[in-house]
């Protein structure tokens, strides 16, 4: 076993087969919810809500099967309003399996990603216009 699946077999498991329509939306506990779409040759994530490691699952799915099937990915992270390491993890995590642009991200994940130095590492751009494009 890898040391990805070992820390995140979710983010390297598949979304069970199922197609994603054009626009796909999947709601974790507590409020958070993923929707998908393209967008200007991007595949656009866009997540809502609290993530932590109660709520994580469905975001790592999202961005697993993305990162996979699509040469760029974009994290729309404007309506997360709470983050924990747990996110920190997963992006990068994603980034290291695929082209991923963080997109917006609201003043709470900045702060962390400053905190962290984790803005260093992820390609992060202020609207998901700019990611898509870069």
């Amino acid at each position: 076993m890898s040391w990805d699946e070992a820390v995140m077999p979710r983010l390297m498991s598949d979304v069970g087969g199922k197609p994603v329509p054009e626009q796909a939306t999947e709601h974790a506990p507590e409020g958070a919810a993923v929707i998908q779409y393209e967008w200007r040759g991007a595949w656009v994530v866009a997540a809502h809500g609290s993530y932590d490691i109660h709520s994580i699952t469905p975001l790592a799915d999202a961005l697993g099967a993305a990162v996979r099937k699509h040469p760029k990915v974009v994290l729309d992270a404007s309506a997360i309003t709470f983050a924990d390491s747990t996110l920190l993890n997963l992006l990068i995590l994603t980034h290291q399996t695929g082209a991923l642009r963080v997109a917006a991200p609201s003043r709470q994940l900045q702060r962390l990603c400053a905190i962290t130095g984790v803005d260093t590492v992820l390609v992060i751009r202020e609207t998901v216009d700019e990611a898509a494009v870069s």
